[in-house]
């Protein structure tokens, strides 16, 4: 593979000086581009989009022809995982992924098993290569999964939930079986994301959707513990200089409304813990010290707004990080994903302000 071009956002998960702060989106690839929606349309549904590498890579690539990223993240689902282990995903108009076989008693928790990613999740890891190859060198790619409670939440309850009404009623009444849930799952993750750094993917990413919803110790136990399993069971390489070292491959963990946990998260042993728009970035920076980068977070509304405001915002997410130190990281990111809604023009503001104005702070 040919070495990086722009290897600012690697750099930036390392703690090491950077020219300026690197930005990529959640979502970056997705609905709010009409060359996406028409891909899509091409493919007859999202999920035929997901599973053909050739079309994934293409609208994988499109946002980087429009905006100077940071980095590209593999076009993909995090339901690719219950889907491969056989619960049916399907997409209803208007409703998001549902699931045919839903996951909420002994028996269909006693037929869960770990798919191989070599077989059923082999579309993912073709995708993988295919970017790679596409890429060129000319900026890392990011792959990743669904964090195991996460995942939880839509086998059990069948799709996405307002109240995780049923995924709650389990973990009180039979933690024994949500907690052999999370096992799979944790293991599945673990298979999945090792696959697709064999495939290529230079950074992985988990996305813990929905740990925000959990009350405290309930947290700890049923998404922070099968995270950790996840990350320490990662082939993430030395990155020791050396002939046959695999470079070391960074991990960012994501809980959207982890702010009261930050410290945990950061002791999971990643990269760099992804922070929602709610927290305050200097703060979180003090919190977790030197132990990893930080990852996010502007409010994703602000990309509704004009493009003074977008600009204004920008700006003060960069402020509160405060200024670049030896042993501080930053990725710009957003608080989560970016809306479909989101007009295309705003994200070259953001793009282009991110990289000027932390040009200049670093100047100063």
């Amino acid at each position: 593979m040919p070495e990086l071009a722009n290897d600012t956002f690697l750099r930036a998960l390392r703690r090491e000086p950077t020219e300026y702060t690197p930005i990529w989106l959640m979502r970056q690839a997705g609905r709010y581009l009409p060359e996406y929606n028409e891909t899509r349309r091409r493919a007859g549904s999202f999920l035929a989009l997901c599973k053909n590498p050739e079309l994934a890579c293409e609208v994988t690539l499109q946002p980087l022809e429009r905006f100077p990223f940071d980095a590209a993240i593999l076009f993909s689902d995090i339901l690719t995982i219950p889907d491969a282990m056989g619960l049916g995903l399907y997409f209803a108009e208007g409703e998001g992924p549902r699931f045919e076989r839903p996951v909420r008693d002994e028996a269909a928790v006693a037929q869960l098993a770990v798919p191989d990613p070599s077989r059923e999740l082999r579309y993912v890891t073709d995708a993988v290569r295919t970017i790679r190859s596409a890429l060129a060198g000319r900026v890392p790619l990011i792959g990743f999964a669904g964090s195991p409670w996460t995942l939880a939440c839509y086998m059990v309850e069948g799709g996405a939930s307002a109240d995780f009404r049923r995924i709650k009623t389990m973990l009180y009444e039979r933690p024994d079986l949500l907690e052999r849930i999370l096992a799979v799952n944790a293991d599945a993750v673990a298979a999945y994301l090792n696959a697709q750094i064999d495939a290529g993917a230079q950074v992985v990413m988990l996305f813990d959707s929905w740990g925000g919803a959990l009350a405290d110790g309930a947290f700890q136990r049923f998404s922070l513990e099968p995270m950790r399993r996840v990350v320490s069971a990662l082939r993430r390489g030395s990155g020791a200089p050396g002939a046959g070292n695999a470079p070391a491959i960074p991990v960012i963990v994501f809980t959207k409304g982890g702010g009261p946990w930050l410290e945990e998260l950061a002791d999971l042993g990643c990269d760099a813990v992804g922070v929602d728009w709610t927290v305050n970035l200097g703060r979180a920076r003090e919190r977790i010290g030197g132990r990893c980068a930080i990852q996010g977070n502007l409010d994703p509304m602000v990309l509704m707004a004009g493009e003074n405001a977008v600009r204004r915002e920008t700006q003060r997410v960069l402020d509160s990080f405060g200024a670049p130190a030896p042993g501080a990281g930053h990725v710009f990111n957003l608080g989560h994903g970016i809306s479909q809604f989101t007009p295309p023009e705003n994200v070259a503001v953001l793009v282009e302000t991110v990289h000027s104005y932390s040009r200049r702070l670093r100047s100063s």
